[in-house]
Order: C-alpha cells, then structure tokens, then sequence
C-alpha cells in the first residue's frame, strides 16, 4: 500500500521542482525529503526520480504518479467533506497556520467565537515561510494558512487546487519610540523622519521592498540597522535605537512604542487565507474561515477609526 504522506510530498515536488525547494517548501531537510522519495519508489517498485549529481526530475512513471495523487487527495478531501455534512454542527480538528504578527492580532476574537462550538478544535501554527504555508495546505497537512503578500497586486481568487479569500489591507504605519519628539504629532510625513536611523528588515524581504519603495518615490536615503522578524525590530524601536514603518496590525497592540498615521499614500499588505478549494464543502474549516473573516473585519474597524 502506497504511503499517502509520501505522495504529498511527491506532489509537492512536482509543484517545486527540486528536492532542495520542496525540503524548503515543507520545514524539512533536503536528506529527509530525498529519503522520503526513495523509500515511495521502493513501495511502486518503479523509478520515480531520474537523479543527477546535482538535480532530479519526475520521469514518465513520476510524472503519471502525481496525476494520480492529485486525483487521490481530491477523495480524501471529498471524503472528509461529505462525512462532516452528516453533522450540521461543526465538529473536529481546523489546523491553521499564521506569520506571528497576524496570529497574534486575531486569535483573541476568532477563539472567543469558535467557544460556541464546542466539538470544534482549532490549532494555531507558527508560519515560517509563505511558501512552506501554501505547500502544507496543498498537501493537506494543514487546512488554513493566513499568508501577507507585499507586492500591491491582488492575487487571483482561485490557483490550482488553492482558494485565495483577501481578508484585509494592513496599512503601513510610522512607528517610534514613546519619547521621540515627533511622536507629539498625530500624522507623520516620510521627510519628517528621513534624519532619523531607522531599523528595518534586511534587503530582499518583502517589508524591506516596501520601505525601499517609499524612500525612492520621496527620494531619501537614510542608515539602517537591519534585523530579521518585526517583533524584534519593534522592540529595538521602543528601546529608543531608531523608528521604521510597519503594518498597523503588528505595532497597534503594542504599549511601548508610538503608532502614527503617515501622510504618504502606502500600500501596505494583503493579508489572505488559502485553503484547498475541495475543502469548500467542510462545515469545520468554513466556520473557521468565517470566523477569521469577522475577526479580520473587526480589526480593521478600529484601524480606520485610528
């Protein structure tokens, strides 16, 4: 019998196209995914993998095994979805993962609503990457994943096996130190703050990219101190080491620091969550789904009224 974790992860391999992509894709090392496959060929007795000193690809045998998964996860999925429509009430495990600055600014109103059903379980994942959220949704090994996207441009509702929902626009916001003096000023332009050291992510990651944006459109440069994760560089604000921009959801909760609207028009990110589209029918994830949906609107409420 064919190992049905193994060929998720067979599936993802065709999605990534390398072993060292699909080991990124999904929190695993390149040896243990490279195994992973192996031991699947040793189950088919077939060569899946035409292997080189320095990549793999799917041979034929590979490549009709994948078309056959796709098939085997779309009856798991439609198995799963028509037993939970036996009970109107909403019941079971909804596994979603979430980047920490969003996980933190919703759990609270999504737990406080899924209280009223309680034969449903929630479990909350730390993401690390977008890419390995999207794989372990593909996959099945997760049902929910809530992804930022900085690139401006709305994703299409539907890609592949993936359902896309636009939760909210999280907008970017000046952050500082409580005792800077421009945090006295209610609104803030990005020439106000173009003398100050700023702390921001490093080059290539998305929030960088947006920062980088900005300055080149108001034509400032300024010295950075880089560090990796928002957590980290808003503490190092509120320290008094410098100021940065940021989404309003990740610094709105924060006591030790000042929050502050930005003249210039940012565009901030879009945050989604995806979920596989033959999961559409499962009273579990939609009620999940709908509570990260009122959750979010919520949120965003008060992000206006700031």
């Amino acid at each position: 019998m064919l190992d049905v974790r193994r060929l998720r992860l067979l599936y993802e391999f065709a999605a990534q196209g390398s072993i060292a992509a699909t080991a990124l894709a999904t929190g695993q090392t390149a040896s243990a995914v490279s195994q992973q496959l192996a031991a699947l060929e040793k189950e088919t007795g077939v060569s899946l993998l035409e292997r080189t000193a320095r990549s793999a690809q799917l041979t034929d045998a590979g490549r009709r095994l994948v078309a056959h998964t796709a098939h085997i996860l779309e009856a798991i999925d439609a198995a799963e979805t028509d037993l939970a429509a036996e009970s109107a009430e909403p019941r079971g495990r909804v596994t979603v993962t979430a980047f920490p600055t969003v996980a933190v600014a919703l759990a609270g109103p999504i737990v406080r609503r899924l209280r009223r059903y309680p034969e449903l379980q929630m479990v909350l994942l730390q993401q690390h990457t977008v890419s390995e959220s999207l794989a372990r949704v593909r996959s099945g090994e997760i049902d929910l994943a809530l992804i930022d996207d900085w690139s401006g441009q709305r994703r299409p509702a539907t890609t592949g096996p993936l359902t896309f929902h636009h939760l909210v626009n999280d907008p970017l916001v000046a952050v500082l130190p409580i005792k800077h003096p421009l945090a006295l000023k209610e609104v803030l332009s990005a020439h106000e703050l173009a003398g100050e050291s700023w702390i921001a992510s490093p080059e290539g990651e998305p929030s960088r990219m947006a920062l980088a944006r900005l300055w080149r459109a108001e034509g400032i440069s300024a010295p950075v101190s880089e560090f990796e994760g928002l957590d980290t560089i808003l503490t190092l604000v509120a320290k008094g080491l410098g100021v940065t921009v940021a989404p309003w959801m990740a610094a709105a909760e924060r006591k030790d620091v000042a929050v502050r609207k930005v003249v210039e028009d940012l565009p901030g990110r879009d945050v989604y969550v995806v979920h596989r589209t033959a999961s559409t029918g499962r009273p579990a994830v939609m009620t999940v789904l709908q509570a990260l949906h009122q959750a979010a609107r919520k949120l965003m409420t008060a992000a206006e009224q700031f």
